[in-house]
């Protein structure tokens, strides 16, 4: 690790993305479903209806059943991203679950998903949290220590449930006490969808056709750590503030990156999924074409940290060999980070 400037800066030599796959929570529910579910809170509060899709571009989100819940999810998707990598349970060195989401304060979600997904005792397994920017933060801790030798193969995971902060959030918006205040403090929960994703890392000498993972920075902002601050009771949220001051991270930390990396001129940028206004934000702030940034927010909304890789999954018929892959995203904290990967 170096320091650019104010950023941490990372470079790979051995690390590889061999695969990434994604599991779809089988349930949509649609933003004229949860206008359904506030009709009363909106016609008190003289609030327009479709403000999710007109707002934040968010047509829809997914849930999960009563078959599977978001740790099985983790472990199934964990599975299907060893299948396509064409890499037995019996060879992974580490697993590191990124989800916000978890059933209990201990143990780690993790150890569930290594059980699920029948890993060896020798696998490391632990939980990385850091709100939407735990996969990125997990790709480059076990980047790191495939460069160093430490593991062949790892495994990093984020499945979300975002039901039960969906629920609550839509009970407290009925108490009497709502306003407009309150209801646009917790207007961002509405957005919030399930869903799990898988990657797995390991070294560009035992597989020359996998993508090698060339480089990333993190750069924090915690002096805005009280912006957007959330439990399964509901979030709550000053968007305006996460906005601009998200936005001024990213972009402190995207000016600080050496100009021979070229960011701006990479084939794609996957970013963390959260609205329509975001995406414009960075497109006009960075330069970026919007053509350039796919997203899956319309129908899936903010998946957490899971956002990113689902939207990679999506995008990876889109890509050829040599292209520059850019991850980008900003969570709340506030933190930033970005991960080059050469398609």
């Amino acid at each position: 690790m170096t320091n650019v400037s104010g950023n941490a800066s990372y470079e790979y030599s051995r690390a590889a993305l061999l695969a990434v796959t994604e599991v779809e929570a089988p349930l949509e529910v649609t933003s004229d479903d949860l206008d359904e579910r506030l009709a009363d809170v909106l016609r008190r509060l003289k609030l327009p209806p479709h403000l999710l899709q007109r707002v934040a571009g968010v047509r829809a989100r997914r849930n999960w059943d009563a078959s599977q819940d978001f740790q099985e999810a983790a472990a199934q998707a964990g599975t299907a991203a060893l299948a396509a990598a064409g890499i037995g349970p019996e060879r992974v060195g580490l697993l590191i679950n990124t989800s916000v989401t978890r059933a209990t304060l201990e143990p780690s979600v993790a150890v569930r998903i290594h059980h699920m997904m029948g890993l060896p005792t020798s696998a490391t397994n632990f939980d990385i949290t850091n709100a939407c920017l735990g996969f990125v933060n997990g790709l480059m801790m076990a980047s790191t220590l495939v460069d160093a030798g430490q593991v062949d193969y790892a495994v990093v995971v984020a499945s979300e449930d975002a039901s039960k902060v969906q629920d609550a959030t839509v009970e407290n918006l009925h108490a009497s006490t709502t306003n407009r205040g309150n209801f646009m403090e917790q207007f961002a929960s509405l957005t919030l969808g399930c869903g799990a994703a898988a990657a797995v890392v390991g070294s560009i000498e035992d597989h020359p056709d996998a993508h090698r993972i060339v480089r990333g920075i993190t750069r924090a902002g915690t002096d805005h750590h009280d912006l957007c601050v959330g439990d399964h009771r509901g979030m709550y949220t000053d968007s305006t503030a996460l906005l601009n001051d998200g936005l001024e991270l990213v972009m402190d930390a995207w000016n600080d990156t050496p100009a021979e990396w070229a960011w701006k001129d990479a084939d794609r940028f996957i970013t963390h999924q959260v609205s329509q206004l975001h995406t414009n934000a960075i497109s006009e702030s960075a330069g970026l074409p919007l053509d350039r940034i796919p997203t899956t927010f319309p129908v899936l909304g903010n998946v957490g940290p899971a956002s990113l890789p689902i939207t990679l999954v999506r995008e990876m018929d889109e890509l050829s060999a040599g292209d520059t892959v850019v991850c980008l995203g900003v969570g709340s904290g506030l933190n930033t980070a970005m991960l080059e990967i050469q398609w």
